[in-house]
């Protein structure tokens, strides 16, 4: 077995069996022993090794499954921050961004994730393949419509940009304490006598790169400060791989999606009641339910065309 049982035992996780499969190498050890001082009883002991054997090599196998799966968490986490921006389209861009955050937040809901605003335009969402369901989200989205304001009933288009940042657990990125600038205020919002009173709202700008995180949903000023910690460190993971991708923009893999959120990636034409993904040149009808949150054809399509795409070169 190539683990490291002592690095195993650390982790809370695979401690068990770390523990059991050490056990079982000094009881094998001990077996091994007696035989040699006694060879009557060898038969017995090759039994007994047997026995040891059997339950080694079950302990392997499920500490193989528990690396695995961490493995696949670090590369998909399953936790994720969605931040929508609106675009071009003024009032009309606003609206479809908000629009756009209450149709990822009942998506949520019907995969019975969890999920909390971090402000009007930006949710947290946990549970399992958060990550790996929605990265491909990322990008540039665009609503053709006729706006209740508009008389003449002229169609307009208006855009708005999502993010899907992965909350890692552990991060390339390293940041330099001199180019932070922190800012405390107090969090906003109704409640009780005590609210706005203790300054628990967190705000960091990156001075190098000019990124500016907030974060206000922890009770606790540390809370909040690790939380902007975590999404600024996202968003600078974000810049990087749009630096990559674009180095490689050649490749047949940006054709089908650069992961870049000032990419077009999908139209919203409610008078053809038609929602079209650019990227697999799909189109799925039925905008209200769409909106309403069921986007498991969208995203199952996505998973199947992109991924079966990069997969193929």
């Amino acid at each position: 077995m190539n683990f490291d049982l002592e690095q195993l035992k650390k982790d809370h996780k695979t401690s068990y069996f770390a523990l059991e499969y050490e056990r079982l190498v000094s009881e094998e050890k001990k077996v091994m022993e007696m035989v040699t001082g006694d060879e009557s009883l060898r038969d017995l002991a090759d039994e007994e090794l047997q026995n040891i054997r059997f339950q080694k090599e079950a302990i392997e196998r499920q500490l193989e499954e528990i690396l695995k799966a961490d493995e696949e968490e670090i590369e998909f986490p399953n936790e994720v921050v969605l931040e929508v921006r609106a675009g071009a389209g003024g009032d009309e861009a606003s609206l479809f961004a908000l629009e756009l955050v209450e149709m990822y937040e009942r998506y949520t809901d019907n995969r019975s994730w969890n999920s909390k605003h971090l402000d009007e335009y930006t949710l947290e969402i946990k549970g399992k393949d958060v990550y790996k369901l929605l990265r491909f989200e990322t990008g540039v989205h665009r609503v053709q419509r006729i706006p209740a304001t508009e008389k003449n009933g002229r169609i307009h288009t208006s855009t708005a940009s999502v993010a899907i940042l992965p909350i890692r657990k552990r991060s390339k990125i390293e940041i330099n304490p001199t180019d932070l600038e922190m800012e405390y205020s107090r969090s906003g919002g109704a409640g009780g006598q005590n609210v706005n009173k203790v300054e628990t709202a967190v705000r960091l700008i990156h001075k190098p790169t000019g990124i500016d995180v907030r974060s206000t949903s922890e009770r606790s000023q540390l809370g909040n400060r690790e939380k902007a910690m975590s999404i600024l460190i996202a968003k600078l993971q974000m810049l990087q791989d749009e630096e990559e991708a674009k180095k490689y923009s050649g490749d047949r893999k940006s054709q089908i999606g650069t992961a870049d959120r000032s990419e077009k990636i999908r139209t919203y034409n409610f008078p053809q009641d038609r929602v079209t993904d650019h990227r697999i040149k799909q189109s799925w009808s039925n905008i209200p339910g769409i909106m309403n949150g069921n986007l498991d054809k969208i995203i199952e399509a996505m998973q199947a065309g992109v991924v079966g795409d990069a997969e193929e070169e």
